[in-house]
């Protein structure tokens, strides 16, 4: 007789996450490849959670892999009031906000403070803030003469890349390297800390935090 099926493990722990799949929410302006690593981490049973909306800031690959994959979709552009974003997360019932890729600025609605998380390619508190995103961050590093890099997942605050750090990973600057060799490694970084880190806010209740859907 088989075994009955367990929800994913709260990594570093080793016990299964209780409960419901959180719901996510995606933000997202590109190509949507962090979108598709958390699919793929869904999909593995590492990541208990299930994508419920995708928001894009404007038409671009991101938005048509996440209409690809059978998700609402949603293209909003420009800045979006906290009250618009909050009554879009209230009618899907997020639970979690997950910036990825999202290149405008966001007003966070009070009763989902704590739970928006965003992916930094750089170690911050350094090479942050507003204008720091994709390769200016990695020409930033290789212009500082930094001996590494990586990734910062933090939750989201009023400020640019200001929000406490959940989970960093960390990779060498290499001798040679270029804004693309540089972003492709720390990219390889960012599909390992960003489920991961999601995995742990999950496994720790974090998304409950906000109203309950029924």
């Amino acid at each position: 007789m088989s075994s009955p099926p367990t929800t994913p493990s709260a990594p570093g722990t080793g016990t299964p996450t209780p409960g419901p799949r959180a719901r996510l929410a995606v933000l997202l302006s590109g190509s949507g490849r962090t979108l598709v690593n958390l699919l793929a981490a869904i999909a593995a049973g590492t990541l208990h959670a299930e994508v419920v909306l995708v928001i894009a800031s404007r038409e671009c690959l991101g938005a048509q892999r996440a209409r690809d994959a059978g998700l609402d979709t949603r293209v909003i552009p420009g800045e979006i009031p906290a009250s618009t974003l909050a009554a879009a997360l209230d009618e899907t019932r997020t639970d979690l906000v997950v910036c990825a890729g999202y290149l405008k600025y966001v007003h966070v609605p009070p009763s989902y403070a704590g739970r928006i998380v965003n992916i930094h390619p750089a170690l911050l508190p350094r090479h942050g803030g507003p204008g720091m995103f994709g390769d200016r961050v990695h020409a930033a590093v290789l212009a500082a003469g930094d001996s590494e890099s990586g990734c910062t997942v933090h939750l989201v605050d009023e400020v640019y890349d200001h929000g406490p750090v959940l989970l960093q990973r960390r990779c060498p600057v290499q001798p040679g390297d270029t804004v693309r060799s540089l972003a492709d490694r720390v990219f390889e970084q960012e599909c390992v800390a960003y489920p991961l880190a999601l995995q742990q806010l999950i496994a720790r209740g974090v998304h409950l935090s906000g109203p309950r859907r029924a």
